[in-house]
């Protein structure tokens, strides 16, 4: 008998990754001059995207939460 058992994972390294990889390689080589900073940005620029979307929903759920959906005005007699 034989064991068919089918495990599958998210995949691999990813985009960031490979372009991580990709920038080092350049850089250990000398095609590139860019500080090391730029040469690990695709690791750091998802996450730097990503505060900043979360931040910016934050500040919605703020600004909304605190608007009245509905204004009543009573006149004044």
């Amino acid at each position: 008998m034989s064991n068919t058992s089918t495990a599958s994972s998210s995949g691999g390294i990813g985009f960031a990754g490979l372009l991580t990889i990709l920038f080092i390689a350049l850089k250990l080589t000398g095609v590139i001059t860019w500080s090391w900073v730029w040469v690990l940005s695709p690791l750091w620029i998802g996450f730097v995207l990503f505060l900043g979307f979360l931040l910016l929903a934050l500040i919605m759920a703020l600004v909304f939460s605190n608007t009245p959906l509905k204004r009543t005005y009573r006149s004044h007699r």
